[in-house]
């Protein structure tokens, strides 16, 4: 049920900037439109903000990077509202507050960054939204551009056919693994327990003395929701976990909150708030059972004594994984852990990939080696006990066609869809008033158009 918030573009943008800028600082202003971009301006104080918060990552004169990252952003929002792109607001408020914790982490309360950036927490997060809001659309735009970019084989042939070595893609190590696990049994009082405390919530919100929100935010175990209040965007039925979803769109009446619902992540209530065709938007509070150390203790024991009949040939691990694992999504490919990279499945992992509990267990071992039994969390959020078994293991290399197709096929579609980025931007430098201040104009610019 998380939702991982994704890099945004022009930070990546910011980051991946090498060029050197020559312009400097303009000195004893306070604040000034430094940049007109059709109708938009960029003000001094834009730029700032975006120094403080970025300046040590990024290479060459800020005050030349900065300003014309912000310049393409702004020609993409403009776009965007062409083209009727936009953003959900939940979506912001989760990169809002996944900002505000940091912040307040650094500053060390809220109260110090209230201080520090002489502000009260509704102005911080007002202005915050703006920015992230800025950015997601800018994004969305981005990826709107570039969608039907597509790559034939031939084509990915023909780009490395005569591409230098050294510029081939390097290809990390990568290690094929399978996976037994074992969920620790959950006693009866304690899933009672649980759903007395959502019965508990579900109550007070309909009763109208709690929102729902504020309990989701102090309570629910998604931590890619509860800062949100809980909630989750316009989905479909097939995006959810079943039972959830079973729950979801049988709501009718916002007002009222659903029974308690169990799914693989746990104990959900929910509370309706719109729906849209074969959408629905919900919140949810979710809690999960607490695993007691004895049941973990337990199915440590039993991983053991399974994987000690498969070293001694008694079944293999591919039977194991098939027959006892609880994991619903390996159990059925013989234990084989599959890993979704660049919107394409592969059995491939670089070791940075790995959760890292499996990245530990298999970092040391041969292959066709069995590990030890540990603990680990799965995607899920759950408490689970697992074996692994290291199935092969592939040096680093620099790409190979018959063998890393997929990695040059994105490398190409990469490469493809910033030639696309590359002309719109300039077709829009061509097409649009801009101006830049005295002083801010003397840069190395990515895009030489700016300066008419």
């Amino acid at each position: 049920m998380s939702i991982k918030p994704g890099i945004l573009f022009f930070i990546v943008g910011l980051l991946a900037m090498s060029h050197v800028c020559k312009a400097q600082s303009p000195a004893g202003v306070v604040d000034e439109v430094v940049w007109v971009v059709g109708d938009e301006a960029i003000l001094r104080s834009d730029v700032e903000r975006v120094r403080n918060d970025y300046g040590s990552q990024l290479k060459g004169n800020p005050y030349c990077s900065i300003p014309e990252q912000l310049a393409i952003q702004k020609l993409f929002i403009h776009q965007a509202a062409i083209d009727s792109v936009d953003v959900s607001d939940s979506e912001v408020n989760q990169y809002v507050e996944q900002d505000i914790t940091q912040k307040v982490m650094m500053a060390g309360s809220r109260e110090k960054l209230e201080e520090y950036m002489r502000m009260p927490m509704t102005q911080i997060r007002e202005e915050l939204f703006d920015m992230f809001k800025d950015q997601l659309i800018a994004r969305e735009m981005r990826r709107s551009l570039t969608k039907d970019v597509k790559v034939t084989p031939a084509e990915v042939r023909r780009y490395y056919k005569d591409l230098p070595e050294d510029s081939i893609p390097y290809i990390p190590t990568q290690v094929e693994v399978q996976i037994l696990v074992l969920r620790p049994e959950i006693p009866q009082n304690e899933i009672d327990r649980v759903k007395d405390e959502l019965r508990g919530f579900a109550e007070r919100v309909n009763s109208g003395s709690t929102s729902f929100a504020a309990l989701a935010r102090f309570y629910s175990q998604d931590e890619g929701t509860r800062r949100a209040g809980g909630e989750l965007d316009y989905v479909g039925r097939t995006d959810l976990d079943p039972a959830f979803a079973a729950v979801a769109f049988a709501l009718t009446d916002p007002k009222r909150v659903s029974k308690v619902v169990q799914s693989d992540f746990g104990y959900h209530i929910i509370q309706l708030i719109d729906r849209r065709g074969d959408k629905v938007k919900v919140r949810h509070i979710l809690r999960r059972p607490e695993v007691s150390s004895e049941a973990i203790d337990e199915a440590l024991t039993r991983l053991d004594s399974i994987a000690a009949d498969i070293r001694a040939d008694k079944f293999s691990f591919d039977v194991g994984a098939q027959q006892i694992s609880d994991d619903k999504d390996t159990r059925n490919n013989k234990g084989i852990m599959f890993n979704i990279k660049d919107g394409a499945q592969t059995s491939r992992f670089e070791m940075g990939d790995l959760p890292g509990e499996v990245a530990r267990a298999v970092d040391k071992m041969q292959v066709g080696e069995i590990s030890q039994p540990f603990t680990m969390t799965d995607r899920r959020g759950m408490k689970v006990c697992a074996i692994v078994k290291l199935r092969a293991r592939i040096p680093a290399h620099r790409a190979i066609i018959t063998e890393d197709f997929q990695v040059m096929k994105t490398a190409v579609e990469a490469k493809k869809s910033e030639d696309v980025i590359n002309k719109w931007i300039k077709d829009k430098q061509a097409a649009t008033y801009i101006r830049i201040n005295e002083g801010w104009r003397g840069c190395d610019f990515q895009y030489p158009g700016w300066v008419k």
